[in-house]
Protein backbone atom coordinates (compact mmCIF):
# COMPACT_ATOMS: atom_id res chain seq x y z
CA UNK A 1 0.00 0.00 0.00
CA UNK A 2 1.48 3.36 -0.99
CA UNK A 3 1.62 5.85 2.37
CA UNK A 4 3.32 8.61 3.22
CA UNK A 5 5.40 6.33 4.62
CA UNK A 6 5.84 3.48 1.96
CA UNK A 7 7.31 4.23 -2.59
CA UNK A 8 5.72 1.80 -3.84
CA UNK A 9 8.79 1.36 -6.52
CA UNK A 10 11.12 1.42 -3.30
CA UNK A 11 12.38 -2.00 -2.08
CA UNK A 12 16.05 -3.13 -0.92
CA UNK A 13 17.24 -4.93 -4.46
CA UNK A 14 19.91 -7.42 -2.27
CA UNK A 15 16.23 -9.16 -1.20
CA UNK A 16 14.57 -9.75 -4.66
CA UNK A 17 15.59 -13.50 -6.05
CA UNK A 18 17.21 -13.71 -9.58
CA UNK A 19 14.27 -13.60 -12.05
CA UNK A 20 16.43 -15.00 -15.08
CA UNK A 21 14.82 -18.30 -15.30
CA UNK A 22 11.43 -17.70 -14.88
CA UNK A 23 8.20 -16.93 -17.08
CA UNK A 24 5.59 -14.20 -16.30
CA UNK A 25 2.25 -13.35 -17.63
CA UNK A 26 0.50 -10.15 -17.32
CA UNK A 27 -3.12 -9.30 -18.20
CA UNK A 28 -3.14 -5.59 -18.06
CA UNK A 29 -6.71 -3.36 -18.87
CA UNK A 30 -7.29 -1.07 -21.73
CA UNK A 31 -9.41 1.02 -19.52
CA UNK A 32 -7.53 3.86 -18.42
CA UNK A 33 -4.71 3.12 -20.49
CA UNK A 34 -3.07 6.34 -19.60
CA UNK A 35 -2.51 4.98 -15.82
CA UNK A 36 -2.46 0.57 -17.11
CA UNK A 37 0.37 1.46 -19.28
CA UNK A 38 2.31 3.44 -16.74
CA UNK A 39 1.83 0.36 -14.49
CA UNK A 40 3.00 -2.19 -17.22
CA UNK A 41 5.66 -0.37 -18.10
CA UNK A 42 6.74 -0.25 -14.24
CA UNK A 43 6.47 -3.78 -14.44
CA UNK A 44 8.06 -4.62 -17.15
CA UNK A 45 10.76 -2.74 -16.57
CA UNK A 46 11.53 -4.28 -12.85
CA UNK A 47 10.84 -7.99 -14.13
CA UNK A 48 13.99 -7.18 -16.50
CA UNK A 49 15.74 -5.40 -14.17
CA UNK A 50 16.11 -8.60 -12.39
CA UNK A 51 16.86 -10.98 -14.67
CA UNK A 52 13.61 -11.81 -16.64
CA UNK A 53 13.89 -12.72 -20.39
CA UNK A 54 11.67 -10.14 -22.61
CA UNK A 55 10.59 -13.50 -24.04
CA UNK A 56 9.69 -14.99 -21.01
CA UNK A 57 6.99 -11.91 -20.09
CA UNK A 58 4.06 -11.99 -22.39
CA UNK A 59 1.49 -9.68 -22.25
CA UNK A 60 -2.39 -9.99 -22.91
CA UNK A 61 -5.06 -6.82 -22.59
CA UNK A 62 -8.43 -6.82 -21.83
CA UNK A 63 -11.26 -4.67 -22.11
CA UNK A 64 -11.68 -3.60 -18.71
CA UNK A 65 -10.29 -4.35 -14.89
CA UNK A 66 -13.21 -6.88 -14.36
CA UNK A 67 -11.99 -9.01 -17.40
CA UNK A 68 -8.63 -9.02 -15.86
CA UNK A 69 -9.70 -12.22 -14.07
CA UNK A 70 -11.47 -14.14 -17.01
CA UNK A 71 -7.53 -12.69 -18.73
CA UNK A 72 -5.69 -13.94 -15.53
CA UNK A 73 -7.29 -17.52 -15.16
CA UNK A 74 -6.73 -18.15 -18.82
CA UNK A 75 -2.96 -17.52 -18.37
CA UNK A 76 -2.51 -19.94 -15.43
CA UNK A 77 -4.34 -22.45 -17.13
CA UNK A 78 -2.76 -22.31 -20.66
CA UNK A 79 0.42 -20.38 -19.68
CA UNK A 80 2.96 -22.32 -18.08
CA UNK A 81 4.01 -18.96 -15.86
CA UNK A 82 5.97 -19.19 -12.63
CA UNK A 83 3.29 -15.93 -11.56
CA UNK A 84 0.51 -13.98 -13.64
CA UNK A 85 0.28 -10.32 -12.98
CA UNK A 86 -2.97 -8.21 -13.09
CA UNK A 87 -3.04 -4.66 -13.79
CA UNK A 88 -5.77 -2.38 -13.86
CA UNK A 89 -7.54 0.88 -12.38
CA UNK A 90 -10.98 1.62 -11.14
CA UNK A 91 -11.14 5.46 -10.52
CA UNK A 92 -14.12 6.08 -8.05
CA UNK A 93 -16.83 7.98 -10.21
CA UNK A 94 -20.93 8.89 -9.23
CA UNK A 95 -22.04 5.76 -8.90
CA UNK A 96 -21.71 2.05 -7.44
CA UNK A 97 -20.41 0.65 -10.36
CA UNK A 98 -16.89 1.20 -8.73
CA UNK A 99 -17.38 -0.99 -5.07
CA UNK A 100 -19.23 -3.48 -7.79
CA UNK A 101 -16.17 -3.63 -9.73
CA UNK A 102 -13.41 -3.67 -7.11
CA UNK A 103 -14.79 -6.36 -5.09
CA UNK A 104 -15.98 -8.44 -8.01
CA UNK A 105 -12.02 -8.39 -9.02
CA UNK A 106 -10.56 -8.68 -5.58
CA UNK A 107 -12.33 -11.64 -4.90
CA UNK A 108 -11.96 -13.02 -8.18
CA UNK A 109 -7.98 -12.93 -8.11
CA UNK A 110 -8.45 -14.65 -4.76
CA UNK A 111 -9.99 -17.17 -5.77
CA UNK A 112 -7.50 -18.06 -8.50
CA UNK A 113 -5.16 -17.86 -5.84
CA UNK A 114 -6.68 -20.09 -3.65
CA UNK A 115 -7.58 -22.73 -6.15
CA UNK A 116 -4.87 -22.52 -8.67
CA UNK A 117 -1.41 -23.78 -8.36
CA UNK A 118 0.81 -20.39 -9.37
CA UNK A 119 0.48 -17.03 -8.00
CA UNK A 120 -1.84 -14.60 -9.33
CA UNK A 121 -0.55 -11.08 -8.27
CA UNK A 122 -3.09 -8.37 -7.55
CA UNK A 123 -2.32 -5.01 -9.21
CA UNK A 124 -5.63 -3.05 -9.25
CA UNK A 125 -5.34 0.10 -8.38
CA UNK A 126 -8.85 1.60 -6.80
CA UNK A 127 -8.34 5.26 -6.68
CA UNK A 128 -10.70 8.22 -5.62
CA UNK A 129 -9.66 10.67 -8.20
CA UNK A 130 -7.16 10.69 -11.32
CA UNK A 131 -4.59 12.18 -9.58
CA UNK A 132 -4.29 9.35 -6.59
CA UNK A 133 -4.36 7.07 -9.78
CA UNK A 134 -0.95 9.05 -11.20
CA UNK A 135 0.38 8.88 -7.93
CA UNK A 136 0.87 5.41 -7.76
CA UNK A 137 1.33 4.64 -10.95
CA UNK A 138 4.94 6.29 -11.72
CA UNK A 139 3.80 9.75 -9.27
CA UNK A 140 5.05 11.25 -6.14
CA UNK A 141 3.98 7.56 -4.64
CA UNK A 142 5.72 5.32 -6.84
CA UNK A 143 4.85 2.39 -9.48
CA UNK A 144 2.42 0.02 -8.64
CA UNK A 145 3.79 -2.06 -11.35
CA UNK A 146 7.14 -2.33 -9.69
CA UNK A 147 5.61 -3.63 -6.34
CA UNK A 148 3.73 -6.32 -8.40
CA UNK A 149 6.51 -7.38 -10.36
CA UNK A 150 8.80 -7.91 -7.23
CA UNK A 151 5.67 -9.70 -5.57
CA UNK A 152 6.02 -12.13 -8.59
CA UNK A 153 9.48 -13.02 -8.45
CA UNK A 154 8.89 -13.46 -4.70
CA UNK A 155 6.14 -15.14 -4.93
CA UNK A 156 7.30 -17.33 -8.30
CA UNK A 157 10.47 -18.37 -5.49
CA UNK A 158 7.85 -19.25 -2.49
Amino acid sequence: MATALHNLSEYDINKIPDASNMCFGIVVAEWNQEITGALLQGAVSTLQKHGALEENIHIKTVPGSFELIYGAHQMVLNGGYDAVIILGSVIRGETPHFDYICEGVTYGIARLNATQEIPVIYGLLTTNDLQQAKDRSGGKLGNKGDECAIDAIKMAKF
